[in-house]
């Protein structure tokens, strides 16, 4: 094989552009022995391609995974915890029985306490109307700045 032939196909081969015919001529030149002193660098690069493609891989692999279900099992756990729990914080603390609320069998104290509850709704409405006044003070604050 010419020399020439040789240094255009390792140019092709550094450039990613080689066939796989193309490289198995190189590595049949490198594996020859008999190579040019300038491309003797090479060698060692296919000899050792050559090489790796005659190892096997002997050891026999294992077809079943062993599973660690302790993850699992750890949840399992809480959530059985946490369910126990609860049933024993509902059971430990019955509902309450409902109170009648609103019902007065006297009207003067259904009236009293009518006026306290409309008292404590109007003094939180004024709450709220007084935040709206600040709005209007801002429209019209901006209505004079800007005029539209």
């Amino acid at each position: 094989m010419e020399l020439r032939e040789i240094e255009t196909l390792l140019d092709k081969y550094f450039d990613a552009e080689t066939t796989i015919a193309e490289e198995n001529t190189l590595k049949a030149y490198f594996a020859a022995g008999n190579i040019a002193p300038h491309l003797a660098q090479y060698a060692p690069m296919f000899g050792y391609f050559a090489a790796q493609q005659e190892q096997h891989f002997d050891k026999p692999l294992p077809l079943k995974t062993k599973v660690n279900y302790t993850k699992w099992l750890s949840v399992a756990a809480s959530l059985v915890l946490l369910c126990g729990m609860l049933a024993w914080f509902i059971n430990t603390n019955p509902p309450q029985q409902q109170q009648e609320l609103g019902t007065y069998d006297d009207p003067e104290v259904a009236f009293r306490e009518t006026q306290k509850a409309l008292g404590l709704l109007s003094s939180k409405v004024n709450m709220g109307v007084k935040g709206v006044n600040y709005l209007g003070e801002y429209e019209r604050a901006k209505q004079t700045v800007f005029k539209e």
